[in-house]
């Protein structure tokens, strides 16, 4: 990789570490009792929602042969073609239970090709999982275990309700080496990544490492507000920077999985972008640029064109283009909707009815 920088989906690092030296405060500075009274103690919590964290080992299938460069174009390629294999490969992650039934949520990269998988309990049990569903554009997947007794499930919490320095607890499966939490504050929200056209992630500084993938991100009342997923890292370590998804884009989708084993979207068939500072007086965005319209898309058959500007969706206002992406997308297709738009410098109202998304990222 020529840049020393990287995005991890959080499975892929290396182990490194770092001493952390103390900032000195010699004015004003609080006595260390004082101090220590602020900071919270997440014993309690980690006895609470431990036990509805899963180890997931996973047993995938990788095709092997690759076709030297220099032997490509020759007849020596279709020697290699037919040789063409494929090798096991073993990894790990980490996951949660949602439903005392055996549902578990994790990471779509963590099962998305496998043809066994396992889950271990806190208490050392395991158990063979099926995939229920995967969802790739916001790498999500459901899992489900048999099991004798209900299982210890934990509930979601809404992310809308995170605010930036609130507490927050990681729990996984780092390296394979079973339950650890570690504790952390909520860095951002709403970062995007350039994992898709859903990113919507929590930042936070609480460790996650290879292995977390899939893990629960916990508020401090024990509920999950985020599921963790990926890591910047200059080298490849923990560098304090991770990302999960929000609990709320999450809770969606994991709802169809669980339903249908599939996650169906609403779509328009438009290209948007967002309007520049200079489009609009006063350097406000209000609304976003229709770019191009697909032919025989739902928004053709409504009659949207280019150049038109999109303000609002059922009277909810749009001011970027992801946001008109995420709200068509979580409108159940054949259900009609209305866009509020602007076209040469007139306002109206379009009835359009939402198509299916098609398939693929």
């Amino acid at each position: 990789m020529p840049a020393p920088r990287r995005m991890l989906l959080a499975g892929l690092a290396s182990l490194a570490l770092a001493p952390l030296a103390p900032s000195l405060s010699p004015l004003g500075a609080r006595p260390a009792l004082a101090q220590r009274a602020v900071l919270p103690d997440f014993a309690d919590l980690a006895e609470q929602v431990l036990p509805s964290v899963v180890n997931i080992a996973v047993l995938s299938e990788q095709t092997t042969t690759q076709i030297p460069p220099e032997l490509r174009g020759t007849p020596f390629e279709r020697y290699f073609r037919e040789r063409r294999g494929s090798q096991q490969v073993q990894g790990a992650g980490s996951g949660f239970i949602i439903d005392p039934a055996g549902y578990i949520v994790t990471n779509n990269h963590v099962v998305g090709n496998a043809v066994r998988v396992v889950v271990s309990l806190q208490n050392g049990t395991e158990l063979p999982a099926r995939v229920v569903g995967t969802d790739e554009l916001t790498d999500l997947a459901l899992l489900r275990v048999e099991s004798r007794t209900p299982l210890p499930a934990v509930a979601w919490g809404s992310s809308a309700n995170l605010r930036v320095g609130a507490w927050v607890l990681a729990a996984g499966n780092p390296f394979s080496l079973g339950g650890t939490v570690t504790s952390g504050i909520v860095s951002a929200r709403g970062r995007e990544i350039g994992a898709g056209p859903f990113d919507d992630f929590i930042q936070t500084d609480a460790a996650i490492n290879p292995g977390n993938s899939g893990g629960p991100l916990f508020n401090t009342a024990g509920e999950v507000i985020g599921i963790n997923t990926a890591i910047y890292s200059p080298s490849g370590a923990s560098a304090g920077i991770g990302f999960a998804t929000p609990s709320d884009l999450a809770r969606g989708v994991i709802d169809q999985l669980k339903r249908d084993g599939r996650v169906e979207r609403g779509w328009l068939g438009v290209a948007v972008e967002d309007l520049g500072e200079e489009a609009v007086p006063g350097g406000r965005n209000r609304g976003v640029q229709v770019r191009s319209v697909e032919r025989n898309s739902p928004a053709a058959r409504a009659g949207l064109r280019p150049g038109d500007v999109v303000t609002a969706l059922n009277g909810e206002r749009i001011e970027t283009s992801r946001a008109l992406i995420r709200s068509v997308a979580g409108t159940p297709p054949g259900q009609t909707v209305r866009l509020s738009l602007t076209r040469d410098g007139r306002s109206r109202d379009m009835a359009v009815q939402v198509g299916r998304r098609p398939s693929g990222p």
